[in-house]
Order: C-alpha cells, then structure tokens, then sequence
C-alpha cells in the first residue's frame, strides 16, 4: 500500500491510499487540477500554475518516486506553493 499526501499552501490538504503509484499520480493530478481550477485563478494563470507546479510534481511521482518507493524509501517534491509526499502504508 502507498499513502500520498499533499497540500497547496493555504488552499487545501488532501490524501489517497492505495496500490498503485500510476493511479496515485493519477488521483493527485485530477485532484490538485479540480482545486486549482476551481481556485478563481485567470484560466492563463490555471495553465501556467498547471505546467508550472503540478506537472513536474506528477512527473517526478511517476519516476522518482516510483523508484524511491520500489527502494522502500519515501518521496516527496515541491514546485512553488505545491508539495506531495508518497511512502509505503504499513
């Protein structure tokens, strides 16, 4: 099991357990998205904010965090107001 947790400074704090890191990233990506979109933000900022901050996060999950977890460590990135963390769920 894989527990992901997340927040964006300020606006929200959430988190998904569950088997695979593929969904996971998933999960945090339509997550992060919907509050993101849903924050009142200029949909030019929405984009930016998105391919700024949430797009190297969810990469990173998917390669780096992948790999950390596979080593039985912990992973965790930031990208400017965003920070995720992933680790095994024993």
């Amino acid at each position: 099991m894989i527990k992901l947790t997340w927040a964006l400074v300020a606006e929200h704090v959430d988190e998904w357990t569950g088997d695979d890191i593929v969904q996971g990233a998933a999960v945090l990506e339509a997550r992060v998205g919907a509050a993101v979109d849903a924050s009142g933000m200029k949909p030019e900022t929405v984009q930016n904010w998105r391919t700024d901050f949430l797009s190297p996060v969810v990469e990173s999950l998917r390669t780096e965090g992948t790999a950390a977890l596979a080593r039985g460590e912990s992973w965790s990135k930031a990208a400017g107001p965003f920070l995720a963390c992933a680790s095994s769920a024993s």
